[in-house]
């Protein structure tokens, strides 16, 4: 069944609409005045009227500017008579001598009279309307008299149209919110024993997760209305007006219980109090304060339970997160292989998939992607289907999404030089290489030598072969050491490097500071800690690297030798592998160049010749990284 959604609540009369009316008031008085006028008016010649006169046939002339008008005498009263046009100035020395009476107006067209104060008062009410649509927000606003008034889309029927059965890859979130669903439909049952609904439960995880979804599907399954509203619609230019809102909203669940208040992107609403600009967030904060008292005023036992949702969980209000308020908190986290593979499997019934296609490989090379994510890799391998003109979607296609989706749109006009062609190729097959010596290492899917993204003159497509949640001290220098594999191939084969390792000299650097900062990794320094945490986890954004306010001038001098020690151990180590494997390298160079793209099988190929990689070698004190050189064969 469709979802038919409105703003106003469910029990609540759709105002009057004033603003319809009064045009339709308008127009009604003006076909009346159009109406009489023709019916009365009988238009005459001058000379018609100049024989009437002399008959004596006419009454109570009127003499107008451009026209003279009079009314018939009986047996024909009432009908008046018009002379178009006014002929003669001395018309009332012949009226006196016909002995009628007459009399001088000022003459004028009723509509434009009525237009002259009709206009006035539209352009008032026009300016009004405007200001108050534009005060409340747009075509979708309540007015100046209804800014108070929730802006919550309201499902009219008692379905939402998601079910559990159309999420799949969060089976431990549905499990925790099944419960929510069995107290809404069963509140006697479930509280025979005196336990109580939570009054509110908040989903947090990143985003693409399916946290809105679940929502809507909780108030589906448990079949009840469901008002859904934007955390920073509560907040408005007055104050005041986001703790009227938020009470309004109580209001209609209250009234319409059971129901399912779900409030997305908490954080907008429920940021910690006192974070920003002191006297800068009166209204949110006053919001805020009404939303705490709302989740500890209403009864559990009326039926109202509110869900919301937040992928910034650490900068929430610790009053919204404690007991009897969000009573819940549930992870709704990006899904492993399995959950993947559940994910993919819902969104390929919608596309006609091959049936050799294999679904557990594309799980398998998706490692991180959410369930928006996946969702896009689908009908990204739809529309490489289409474009191909294919019967169904092949793991090719799927393949080629991910690729899309990971390294940007192929940019086949984008034309590189000869000499650019070569240096590209030998910085990719750095990479490539490094990454097939080391054992610890992603697999290598894919090479490329065609501009890819933005700025991205090639790639080399790497991904994980399961997941993983903890990572050794030498995975992370082998992931140091492909990072740097393409600077080295730079400085092994054209003697020099080139701007083109910027991105991974970058990302190497973040590495090593974190292994050292954060994860202690560093024996010299020991198991410290030097900087903050992940300011989001949930989103993986890095802490602050910092390190000035927790340490003296000798640790500091310390953290960067350990730094430097770590990239150019890695860097050393890149290098050593590539002189070790030159041919292999060269020659794989030359087949990129003239093929452009080297998949995996060509890439298995090559790495049947490459040598054993060499071990890390031990961390360099500052003063050696400055004198390391690099082998004298180690140039073209």
């Amino acid at each position: 069944m469709a979802d038919t959604r409105t703003n106003a609540p469910l029990n609540r009369k759709p105002a009057f609409r004033w603003a319809l009316l009064l045009p339709v008031l308008l127009g009604l008085w003006l076909a009346k005045g159009w109406w009489q006028q023709v019916a009365t008016i009988e238009p005459v010649p001058y000379s018609t009227f100049e024989q009437y006169l002399r008959e004596g046939k006419l009454d109570d002339i009127e003499i107008g500017d451009r026209s003279i008008s009079g009314r018939l005498r009986s047996p024909e009263q009432g009908k008046t008579t018009i002379a178009s046009v006014l002929v003669e100035p001395a018309i009332a020395e012949r009226l006196s001598r016909h002995e009628v009476r007459y009399s001088r107006v000022h003459e004028s067209n009723w509509f434009t009279d009525a237009l002259g104060w009709l206009a006035p008062s539209l352009m008032i009410f026009g300016l009004w309307y405007l200001m108050n649509r534009k005060l409340a927000g747009g075509a979708g606003g309540m007015g100046l008299l209804g800014l108070g008034q929730s802006k919550a889309r309201v499902y009219m029927e008692r379905t939402t149209g998601v079910r559990f059965d159309d999420i799949a890859g969060v089976d431990e979130a549905k499990a925790e919110l099944q419960e929510i669903v069995d107290f809404l439909k069963d509140p006697k049952g479930h509280g025979r024993l005196g336990a109580r609904v939570p009054k509110g439960v908040l989903l947090m995880g990143p985003t693409g997760t399916g946290k809105t979804l679940l929502a809507r599907a909780v108030a589906g399954e448990a079949g009840v209305a469901f008002f859904s509203i934007s955390g920073s619609e509560f907040i408005e230019m007055f104050v005041g007006v986001g703790a009227a809102r938020v009470r309004d909203l109580f209001e209609q669940a209250r009234a319409n219980a059971p129901a399912i208040i779900f409030v997305d992107e908490l954080d907008a609403l429920g940021k910690a109090r006192g974070s920003g600009v002191i006297g800068g967030h009166d209204e949110r904060e006053q919001t805020l304060n009404q939303l705490l008292v709302e989740l500890d005023g209403f009864d559990p036992s009326v039926g109202v339970v509110l869900l919301a949702a937040t992928n910034r969980p650490e900068i929430l209000d610790p009053a919204l997160l404690r007991a009897g308020r969000f009573d819940r908190q549930v992870l709704v986290d990006r899904p492993d292989r399995r959950g993947r593979l559940a994910i993919l499997r819902v969104h390929a019934k919608k596309v006609r998939v091959a049936s050799d296609t294999d679904l557990d490989q594309v799980a398998a090379i998706t490692v991180g992607f959410a369930g928006a994510d996946l969702a896009n890799v689908v009908n990204e391998a739809a529309l490489a289907a289409t474009r191909r003109n294919g019967e169904a979607v092949t793991l090719a296609d799927f393949t080629l999404a991910i690729e899309r989706i990971v390294a940007g749109i192929e940019k086949k006009h984008r034309l590189l030089g000869e000499e650019e062609r070569r240096l590209v190729a030998y910085h990719e097959l750095g990479h490539a290489l490094t990454a097939l010596a080391l054992p610890g290492t992603d697999r290598v899917h894919k090479v490329s030598i065609v501009p890819h993204g933005i700025g991205a003159l090639g790639y080399t497509l790497q991904r994980p072969s399961e997941d993983r949640h903890l990572l050794r001290r030498s995975e992370l220098i082998d992931k140091m050491t492909v990072l740097l594999g393409g600077r080295a191939a730079e400085r092994l084969v054209f003697g020099e490097p080139t701007t083109g390792a910027a991105d991974d000299l970058a990302r190497a650097t973040d590495l090593a500071r974190d292994m050292v900062l954060r994860y202690g990794m560093d024996d010299a320094l020991g198991p410290v800690a030097y900087a903050d945490a992940p300011a989001s986890p949930l989103l993986g954004e890095t802490g602050r690297t910092s390190h000035a306010d927790r340490t003296g001038p000798d640790i500091a001098r310390g953290i960067d030798r350990a730094v430097q020690g770590l990239l150019q151990g890695a860097f050393d180590r890149a290098l050593a592998i590539l002189r070790d494997n030159r041919g292999v390298l060269d020659r794989g160079a030359q087949e990129l160049i003239v093929h452009e793209t080297l998949d995996e099988a060509a890439l298995r190929i090559l790495a049947v010749d490459l040598r054993e990689a060499p071990a890390m070698p031990p961390r360099l004190r500052l003063g050696e990284i400055h004198e390391a050189a690099v082998p004298a064969d180690a140039t073209a």
